[in-house]
């Protein structure tokens, strides 16, 4: 298995350190734009190799796509960060360039490859990557709802209070902060429903927080989070690269799914050696199944500005 990481600031970086601690991948490779940055994170890495005992090899260049050549699974993680006070959506402008060129790059040395997108607007960036590459539905995937699903176990188990490894939570829809549709009806502790732990409006405080737990992390930091964004993406890579089929909300290409279409959005998905083998349509409330169509309904407007 080969991996490729496009983009070596700290998410590249946490998604490289995630998957090779893991030791599920042979080879990864690294790609910055920036002289000599993913050659030595590359080199950071390997030298704690011997201490946290993987045996996956870790090389950086610089903006060479041959080294790339024959990746399994390529992670686009460059484009500029969020700062304090900005929207995913705004950084539209700039990304979009960058991952229309990533994509185009990655499928010329990697035709074969399955692409998981992390930049922001993600399920945007995901969109443009199909219509960049023009590749099969199966084979973009776009991180969001993994990571917004882990965020809500976390706040889950906080108002809980119990162990994270007891709370089971999915977040559908958009990955941003009026977009995510985290489904608190299916949320429960070791498959009892939350509701018999939880009030309405703590449940209800669960569901805000996790919808603005990339900006809560953002003023805090200064910049977008990224340990618990490396470690979603490197269970998606893990997934296809053992060919699991464990199931993962991510951001899909929908064609007639949850009645919507020629949009990405996140869904339940199995994923395994082919990428997104399966979209799973799961029974909503109706005020989830109105939430997810405001979701895409915002999702369109950012994927119009690709246009403008």
């Amino acid at each position: 298995m080969k991996v490729t990481v496009v983009g070596a600031g700290a998410v590249g970086a946490s998604c490289a350190e995630y998957i090779a601690i893991k030791d599920f991948a042979d080879e990864i490779v690294l790609v910055d734009i920036k002289e000599g940055f993913a050659e030595g994170k590359a080199m950071d890495l390997m030298q704690t190799a011997s201490l946290n005992g993987f045996d996956s090899t870790i090389t950086g260049t610089t903006n060479d796509y041959s080294k790339t050549a024959d990746s399994d699974v390529a992670v686009i993680t460059s484009g500029i960060p969020r700062k304090p006070g900005m929207t995913r959506e705004e950084l539209i402008g700039i990304n979009a360039g960058i991952v229309k060129t990533v994509s185009e790059n990655i499928i010329k040395h990697s035709p074969n490859a399955i692409i998981i997108v992390v930049s922001n607007p993600m399920d945007t960036m995901a969109y443009l990557a199909h219509k960049a590459t023009g590749l099969a539905k199966n084979r973009i995937i776009g991180m969001g709802g993994a990571l917004d699903s882990a965020r809500f176990k976390f706040r889950l188990a906080e108002a809980l209070k119990c162990p994270q490894s007891d709370v089971e939570g999915i977040v559908i829809g958009g990955h941003s902060d009026t977009g995510m549709v985290p489904l608190i009806s299916k949320a429960g502790r070791n498959s009892v429903a939350v509701s018999e732990f939880l009030s309405e409006e703590e449940q209800a405080k669960v569901v805000e927080a996790t919808k603005v737990g990339g900006a809560t992390l953002t003023k805090l930091l200064g910049t977008s989070a990224w340990y618990a964004p490396g470690a979603a993406v490197s269970e998606l890579v893990k997934a296809i690269a053992l060919d699991s089929k464990k199931m993962f909300p991510c951001s899909a290409l929908l064609e007639g799914e949850y009645g919507l279409s020629d949009i990405s959005l996140g869904v339940p998905c199995i994923l395994g050696k082919n990428g997104i083998e399966k979209i799973v349509e799961i029974s909503l409330t109706e005020a989830e199944k109105e939430n997810l169509v405001a979701s895409a309904k915002g999702v369109r407007a950012v994927n119009d500005l690709l246009e403008a």
